[in-house]
């Protein structure tokens, strides 16, 4: 589905009401996870159709008044709410879109230039961590900084892939990533995210996964994150 399609079909509302049907819905869903635009509008929609339910559900019973049945053209979402709730809850949905286009909107920009843009980035290579008596690297960064780990792991085709898990100085894995078996054949690059972290020993914990679905850890990759 196209941009333009997806606008003159009001594919976000109805999408969002249950009105599409299953092959215009699966095009729709196709288009918005690639789409910011209906992305947004989806996002805006379900916050304001959530807060329009709690708010429906607080009115005194005394409040409901028998809508008439309708033998025109089949209603939009929002001649559907009560004419009562539809200037306060346009007014919440003015402040959900401010908040996205003021705060969301502005640091997912930000995030995709940060992407776009060059980057020397801390490095700590995990190549002989994983031997017993080995000395554990060592990285610097900046609070928040991204940085990259090198890790050597030993391929096998008994696996059809691993998942590496970065678990932090008190033992909370932070995240999961599936490595593909080809990409073992070579020293792997993991980028790790921007975060809130803390400084300490953290564990890179590498497990191979089988075609049952079997895991089985083939390597531990501690280092030393260091804050400055």
């Amino acid at each position: 589905m196209e941009h333009e399609e997806a606008i003159q079909l009001m594919a976000a509302e109805r999408y969002l009401l249950g009105e599409l049907s299953p092959e215009i819905r699966d095009s729709f869903e196709e288009h918005f996870f690639s789409c910011q635009d209906c992305a947004a509008d989806v996002r805006a929609g379900a916050t304001f159709l959530e807060h329009s339910r709690k708010l429906l559900a607080v009115q005194p019973a005394t409040e409901v008044i028998p809508e008439p049945v309708p033998t025109g053209p089949k209603p939009g979402w929002l001649a559907r709410l009560r004419p009562a709730l539809v200037v306060p809850l346009m007014a919440l949905l003015v402040g959900v879109v401010g908040y996205q286009n003021v705060v969301t909107y502005p640091k997912l920009k930000n995030d995709a230039a940060e992407l776009r843009t060059p980057q020397v980035l801390p490095v700590a290579s995990l190549i002989n961590s994983n031997t017993r008596g080995g000395r554990i690297p060592s990285v610097t960064i900046r609070s928040g900084e991204p940085f990259l780990l090198f890790v050597d792991i030993p391929s096998s085709n008994a696996f059809t892939s691993y998942i590496a898990d970065l678990l932090g100085p008190l033992g909370k894995a932070e995240w999961s990533l599936t490595i593909p078996l080809q990409a073992t054949r070579d020293t792997v690059p993991i980028r790790v995210p921007a975060g809130v972290r803390l400084a300490g020993i953290y564990t890179l914990v590498v497990s191979g996964a089988t075609a049952g679905g079997q895991l089985m850890e083939v390597g531990r990759y501690p280092f030393t994150l260091k804050l400055r």
